[in-house]
Order: structure tokens, then C-alpha cells, then sequence
């Protein structure tokens, strides 16, 4: 399993299954990473950290907002701070060291930093910035968690559900709906505009 949001003791505890019991760890990895990517797609981010800083480029033009602080340059989430951030193009690139990242005081709230400030002077003649740093979030939210922990538990259920259709003696066919409500509320303020 690889940059999941939950892990499989947790989901075992939530479906009342033995930690010792490992034959169906197979299906519980699928339904975790099923619905860690869902997450992923329903909110346009992701919530794991690189483990090593990669180099990221973007056209400066739509990405640059000016404001009474200075000029700030929307970004992918990051999880630390970058380690190198240029403006240029082609075999021309040049060194910005005066910024600061934005939000303020993100990272220690465990969010990620989603702009870098620039509080006199402009992002360069060049119309792109490269930018070297561990993208993702700092941290895993907790309602990120619990979202993909409910989902799971959904997916992994889904096999004795065909067709979508389930029921109990007392309730009747139930019809499954498309989109948990519990999960969409656990991540809706998590979606970047345009997604969802």
C-alpha cells in the first residue's frame, strides 16, 4: 500500500474484523486506495507528501495575483517550504529569494503553503516559475481520514451489495446512493475551485 489515508488496522477495527485475520487484505488494500485516488479526483489535490522535493514549472500569466501585500503567485499545495523557486524560460532562469509563503503560519496549522509572496518588486520579465519543493500536504487531515475510512468500509461492503441494491428484514431493498453524504460532507472544504 502506498500513500493511503487510512490504514488497514483501522479499517479492520471499523469492520469488526480480527487484526489477526489477513484474508481479506487484499480487499481491504483495494477499497483503501480506491478510495484514497477517489478523494483525490472529488477534491483536485492530494493529501501525501513527497518524500524527496521535485521541480514543478508554471506559466506566471492567470497564476499572479496582485494585492496591497505584493504580488502572489498561486501554487500546487506544498508540504515544506521550497527550496528553489526561479522565473524564466528555456536555458534562462534567475534565482527569486525574497518571498515569503502563504497562507501564514500554514504549515504549523497543517495545511500546505498554496502561494508565495512577493512584497515589492514583480515575479520577473520571465513568463514562468519553476519551483522546487515535497508537494502535497504536511499532514493527512483527520476528517481526510475518517472519509477515507468510511468509504472503504462502503467499497469493501459493496460486494454483498450487487447492482447497488441492499436490504435487512426491517428496512427492506434499499437503493445505495451515488455519493455518501457523511464522506462529502468530511471533504467538501477540501475541494479546489472546479472540482467536485
Amino acid at each position: 500500500m502506498a500513500n493511503e489515508y487510512a490504514d488497514r488496522d483501522l479499517l479492520k477495527a471499523r469492520l469488526n474484523i480480527e487484526a489477526a485475520d489477513d484474508s481479506r487484505d487484499a480487499l481491504l488494500d483495494g477499497a483503501l486506495a480506491a478510495s484514497s485516488r477517489g478523494i483525490d479526483r472529488a477534491t483536485g489535490r492530494r493529501f501525501w507528501l513527497d518524500t524527496v522535493p521535485s521541480v514543478r514549472t508554471f506559466t506566471l500569466a492567470g497564476r499572479v495575483m496582485c494585492g496591497n501585500g505584493g504580488e502572489r503567485l498561486l501554487l500546487d499545495d506544498m508540504g515544506a517550504a521550497p527550496t528553489l523557486v526561479e522565473t524564466g524560460s528555456g536555458s534562462s532562469w534567475a534565482t527569486v529569494t525574497d518571498y515569503d509563503t502563504a497562507p501564514d503560519n500554514a504549515l504549523v496549522r497543517g495545511r500546505p503553503i498554496t502561494a508565495l509572496l512577493l512584497a515589492s518588486g514583480g515575479w520577473g520579465a520571465g513568463p514562468r516559475a519553476r519551483v522546487t519543493a515535497p508537494w502535497g500536504w504536511p499532514t493527512v487531515p483527520d476528517e481526510i481520514t475518517e472519509a477515507t475510512l468510511i468509504q472503504a468500509a462502503r467499497l469493501y461492503r459493496r460486494k454483498d451489495s450487487p447492482e447497488g441494491v441492499t436490504g435487512s428484514a426491517e428496512w427492506g431493498v434499499v437503493r445505495l446512493s451515488r455519493r455518501d453524504p457523511d464522506v462529502w460532507a468530511l471533504i467538501e472544504h477540501f475541494v479546489l475551485p472546479g472540482f467536485g
